[in-house]
């Protein structure tokens, strides 16, 4: 197959939830592509991330360390950025959040409060610092449009990613901004993964049945690799896009067919 290239030279990228997974693998990429790469994490970890992909890719990488569940807190982090060409809302938790289990409001209230608050925070504080052309990509899930049981938070505020990516596009369209969403299947990420562990206690049935079960419902073979994301994010930010906004693309190997 042909390789694909894209340039981002002289674009100033901000990933968030870029420590590790998918926002690792998509900095990385934009930083391949030439972009001024910005990381944006909670962790103290965000640091060694950006000399990792300053490392691999030959580029520098600036990191800020912030909790996005704090509006002034992002825009103080933020403040230092002159514009921001294009904003990555990757952060995210993913826990399970059975309905009867003792403690499972502090949960579902943490997962909201980083998946769908968050999101509208940093989003609200960089839109300021885009101009015409700039593009906003949010990191949903195959989750935000089915279901599963045990995953309400979750699965809630992906949802509410998909709608505030519709009201975006609307939105910020007349200032010349595109809105669109990632929707990833299941990808071997660390958060994944400690679901699927989560999952085969609960269910008494062991990981590799569990994850056997999950590969046998994609049409295409395998397990999803945070590096098999990247791509798609890097189309979406290009001018090969530059039709699309108010959209969400299904990454998943054909699981959920939207």
């Amino acid at each position: 197959m042909g390789a694909v290239r894209y340039s981002f030279d002289g674009e100033s990228v901000l990933v968030t939830g870029a420590s590790r997974g998918i926002g690792f693998a998509v900095a990385k990429a934009f930083a391949v592509a030439g972009a001024d790469v910005t990381i944006l994490s909670s962790g103290a970890g965000i640091h060694a991330a950006a000399s990792a992909i300053a490392a691999e890719t030959g580029r520098p990488c600036a990191a800020l360390e912030c909790d996005i569940t704090n509006s002034a807190a992002v825009k103080a982090a933020l403040a230092g950025m002159d514009r921001i060409d294009v904003l990555v809302n990757n952060a995210g938790l993913e826990r399970i959040t059975p309905l009867l289990e003792e403690g499972v409001e502090e949960t579902f209230r943490r997962i909201t409060d980083i998946n769908t608050n968050g999101t509208f925070y940093v989003t609200r504080h960089a839109v300021p610092k885009m101009a015409a052309g700039g593009r906003i990509l949010i990191t949903a899930s195959i989750w935000s449009r089915v279901a599963v049981p045990e995953f309400s938070a979750y699965v809630t505020s992906k949802h509410a990613n998909l709608g505030f990516m519709r009201v975006m596009a609307k939105e910020l369209g007349p200032r010349g901004i595109r809105v669109n969403a990632v929707c990833p299947g299941w990808v071997r990420t660390e958060a994944a993964m400690l679901s699927l562990a989560n999952m085969s206690q609960r269910t008494g049935r062991s990981e590799d049945d569990l994850l056997a079960e999950i590969v046998a419902a994609q049409v295409l073979p395998g397990l999803l690799e945070p590096d098999d994301l990247a791509a798609p994010y890097l189309w979406l930010a290009s001018d090969g896009a530059r039709d699309m906004t108010g959209q969400a693309l299904m990454l998943d190997r054909g699981e959920v067919m939207a």
